[in-house]
C-alpha cells in the first residue's frame, strides 16, 4: 500500500504538468479579437480551383452544417450570392458541457460564419459570439453572455494570463475547439475532393 502511495504522489507533479500543456493552447492569444470584437479567421488555399469551384463546394458544406443535430430553429443561411462568391449563415447550436443521468450541462451557441471564396482561396470569419445559458424547460429566463465580456483575455485569464478563471473557461474551451473542428473540416473538405480527382485522374490513364 505505501508503494502503491509512493507512486501516485510521484505521478501528481507529472499529471499536473501534462494538464497545463493541455491548456496552453486555450491561454493568450486563442481568441483573437479585431478592433474590440472576437473574431476567428481562417484563410486557405486551394490549389488549382476557380472561384465558383470553391463557392460550389463551400455552399453544400455550409448547408449540411444547418442540418446537424445540435441546430436549432434559427439557423439559418442568411445570405448567397454565387457572384460574389459569399456565403452567410446564422448559427444558433447546442454547445454541450457535460451529460449525464439526470444531469446536462450545455448552452445555446449563437454565431455568425462568413465565407468568402476566390480563386484558389477560401476565407472564412466567424463573428457575434453569444451563449445564452441556464434556461429553464420553457427556453425562458437564462442568461446572455457575449464573447467579449465572457471568453476574451481579458475577461477569461488571470492578470498574469497563465490561467483561466473557473466559470468561464469551459464556455472559452469547447468555443475553440468547436470553431477549430469547423475551419479543419472546410479544409478537409477540398482535401477528400483532391484525393478523390486525383485517383479518378489515375484510373482514366490506365
Amino acid at each position: 500500500m505505501k508503494k502503491i502511495l509512493l507512486i501516485l504522489l510521484l505521478c501528481m507533479p507529472l499529471m499536473a504538468h501534462a494538464k497545463t500543456d493541455d491548456n496552453k493552447k486555450y491561454l493568450a492569444g486563442a481568441v483573437p479579437e479585431v478592433n474590440g470584437q472576437v473574431v476567428f479567421q481562417q484563410t486557405f488555399a486551394v490549389k488549382n480551383k476557380s472561384k465558383q469551384e470553391i463557392y460550389e463546394v463551400m455552399k453544400k458544406f455550409v448547408e449540411n452544417m444547418t442540418n446537424e443535430d445540435i441546430q436549432m430553429e434559427r439557423t439559418r443561411i442568411t445570405m448567397d450570392d454565387p457572384e460574389k462568391g459569399c456565403i452567410t449563415a446564422r448559427f444558433e447550436e447546442w454547445l454541450e458541457f457535460k451529460k449525464k443521468i439526470l444531469y446536462w450541462d450545455r448552452t445555446r451557441f449563437n454565431y455568425i460564419l462568413t465565407v468568402e471564396c476566390s480563386d484558389g482561396k477560401c476565407h472564412m470569419d466567424i463573428t457575434q459570439i453569444s451563449y445564452y445559458y441556464q434556461e429553464d424547460m420553457d427556453g425562458k429566463n437564462g442568461v446572455t453572455y457575449k464573447a467579449e465580456e465572457w471568453i476574451s483575455d481579458a475577461e477569461a485569464l488571470n492578470k498574469n494570463q497563465t490561467k483561466l478563471y473557473p466559470i468561464s473557461s469551459k464556455f472559452r474551451i469547447k468555443t475553440i475547439d468547436r470553431i477549430e473542428d469547423i475551419f479543419e473540416k472546410a479544409r478537409e473538405t477540398f482535401e477528400i475532393q483532391a484525393r478523390e480527382e486525383h485517383k479518378a485522374t489515375e484510373l482514366l490513364s490506365e
